[in-house]
């Protein structure tokens, strides 16, 4: 059974940073792409960035030059380093894991981000 376990959400400053934190366990396959997404209460959960196990990256365009995604393989884990937060950032952000070889998405609880002054 797959888990994962997000950590890192908060509340910030506008300008300001946080480092989003997701490890899996009870992967599978080789072939993992893992990502983050978003969700505002009342609006469809939105693909944020993600990574390839090749290390590829996307990007939604409204966080390019702002957020980084990163992943270590040996622990299993997804970094979403976000910078320059603004208001409009706020949400709750969800880690996803794609089993390319199983066929299986997995999602995380999910960590509140809350952008304010």
């Amino acid at each position: 059974q797959v888990q994962l376990v997000e950590s890192g959400g908060g509340l910030v400053e506008p300008g300001g940073s946080l480092t989003l934190s997701c490890t899996a366990s009870g992967l599978i396959g080789s072939r993992v792409a893992m990502g983050w997404h978003r969700q505002v209460p009342g609006e469809e959960r939105e693909l944020v960035a993600s990574v390839s196990s090749g290390g590829s990256t996307f990007y939604v365009d409204r966080v390019k030059g702002r957020f980084t995604i990163s992943r270590n393989n040996a622990k299993n884990t997804v970094y979403l380093q976000m910078n320059g937060l603004k208001p409009e950032d706020t949400a709750v952000y969800y880690c996803r894991a794609s089993d390319l070889d199983v066929g299986t998405d997995d999602w995380g609880q999910g960590t509140q981000v809350t952008v304010s002054s």
